[in-house]
């Protein structure tokens, strides 16, 4: 299968724009199109009030409601899935994708983004992706008061899971 040919998408949640910026990179690095997961209800704390709320709706395993899909992952050969870290797990928008789009047998290469630790973000996402193919993972930090760094490393890692493919 050559790269032009390959059905590409990035699905990612974002709340503060990290995981966005990291998803526009790599969309734009290997020409793939953009899935963004919108909670019907958004959390609009400020402060750490933020993190209370979203790690309190990490740790209790909550799944919010998301606004319809506008691209259907099942049409697709690669998919890039991104994160936030919240409370060392994946955010609930995340949740509610898994438990609602049953992906089999497709490609995948996870990334999140972090201002502390990963924890076991990566390693949950895997268990819900169970019968998918998991090409790679990477660990983005800070990546908006980092970005020509985690530009470039997000350039060379999605070339890098693409060359694995075609």
């Amino acid at each position: 299968m050559s790269g032009q040919s390959l059905k590409k998408l990035v699905v990612y949640y974002s709340l503060e724009g990290n995981t966005k910026f990291i998803a526009e990179v790599i969309a734009d690095k290997i020409g793939a199109e953009l899935l963004e997961l919108k909670p019907q209800t958004e959390i609009n704390s400020r402060g750490f009030l933020k993190y209370f709320v979203g790690g309190r709706q990490s740790l209790f395993k909550q799944s919010p409601k998301l606004e319809s899909l506008t691209k259907n992952p099942q049409d697709y050969d690669l998919l890039f899935i991104g994160t936030p870290v919240w409370a060392w797990n994946y955010a609930p928008p995340l949740r509610s994708f898994f438990s609602s789009v049953k992906l089999s047998g497709k490609k995948i290469a996870l990334f999140c983004c972090c201002q502390g630790q990963k924890g076991k973000t990566f390693a949950e996402m895997r268990k819900a992706l169970a019968g998918n193919e998991i090409l790679g993972e990477k660990e983005f930090f800070n990546p908006l008061n980092n970005r020509n760094e985690n530009k470039k490393t997000a350039e060379e890692w999605a070339k890098q899971i693409i060359s694995l493919i075609i």
